[in-house]
């Protein structure tokens, strides 16, 4: 056969969808695309931005500091309740002590997408979440208020959102908490904020 016969019957066949292509079994079925995975737990707040300075009405420079407006987004299928827990990490790791507990919240109903701001300092709230105690005995959230000294702390806010509803009082250490909530977290969502004075 001439090589200009071949080049024609290569091309009627490529027309008419008969080409084969180099390396691929053409008797295996089509590859499917893997599943997308749902958006994880989201965490925001309009009090600041992600990794940003929190402003000082909700730290130890305001007199009477407030908790900040929390939303959050993409709760998993099947969340019962959530628990909030608001910690500076960094004092463990610069003072090899504890660190120290913000805010723990629990019980959060699964139907809730967020907290305003300035929840006040009471053992149950009205849809029923339970503020827990921090390390001195107080229930409420607590301004950060890491020293001038030294770089800025990184405190983080933590949501879960669980499949169950914790059976704890304000009384629960963190601990605790996280005692219970182990084998039950459905998603996780974080923030963190930066402050010294």
């Amino acid at each position: 056969m001439r090589p200009m016969r071949i080049v024609a019957v290569v091309s009627i066949l490529l027309m008419n969808g008969i080409g084969l292509v180099v390396g691929q079994d053409n008797n295996s079925p089509a590859k499917t695309k893997a599943p997308r995975r749902p958006p994880s737990l989201t965490l925001t707040t309009t009090a600041f931005a992600d990794g940003a300075i929190i402003p000082n009405k909700f730290t130890a420079l305001d007199p009477s500091p407030v908790s900040p407006e929390l939303e959050w987004t993409n709760v998993p299928v099947g969340t019962v309740s959530f628990v909030l827990i608001v910690r500076d990490p960094d004092v463990a790791v610069r003072r090899t002590t504890n660190d120290i507990l913000h805010w723990m919240l629990f019980n959060i109903p699964g139907s809730s997408r967020g907290l305003p701001e300035g929840i006040p300092a009471n053992s149950q709230l009205a849809d029923g979440a339970i503020q827990a105690k921090r390390g001195n005995g107080v229930i409420g959230y607590l301004g950060m208020g890491a020293p001038a000294v030294g770089p800025y702390h990184h405190y983080t806010f933590e949501l879960y959102a669980l499949d169950i509803k914790l059976d704890l009082g304000p009384d629960a250490t963190r601990e605790e908490v996280l005692k219970a909530i182990d084998g039950h977290i459905l998603g996780k969502g974080m923030l963190i904020g930066r402050f010294h004075r």
